[in-house]
């Protein structure tokens, strides 16, 4: 599972005037575990009814990637200041339990790095 955070594929270190714990950025991979003893639709009617897409992801967090790994569930990468952390983390609790298994991993962009020591420097961009 540990190579699945390579699909994360930027982070921003971006720094403006101000609070830099308001304004510099991190990475979060979340994976989505599904609950196996319900299918898709049950699934969806739980995340529905607790308000999972009205409150996910929380203000001032955004969407990097949303995938589907296919025997586990879903994998989020969201980038969001630090101080979202805990906002990302209440509406996972309220919204999605339940219907996932979570877990969260704190992750960077590692590829900057390894780009000048790779003889192939092609990279897939959505």
């Amino acid at each position: 599972m540990l190579c699945l955070t390579n699909f994360t594929y930027a982070q921003s270190s971006e720094k403006k005037d101000g609070d830099e714990a308001d304004t510099e950025k991190m990475l979060l991979t979340i994976f989505l575990k599904h609950d196996q003893s319900m299918n898709l639709s049950e699934i969806e009617d739980v995340r529905t009814k607790q308000g999972f897409y009205k409150s996910f992801p929380p203000e001032g967090v955004s969407v990097v990637n949303w995938y589907v790994v296919m025997g586990i569930g879903q994998m989020v990468v969201l980038e969001l200041p630090a101080s979202k952390l805990r906002d990302v983390n209440l509406a996972i609790e309220k919204t999605a339990w339940k219907a996932f298994e979570t877990e969260f991993y704190p992750t960077y962009d590692l590829y900057p790095l390894m780009e000048e020591k790779l003889d192939n420097k092609s990279k897939v961009s959505y």
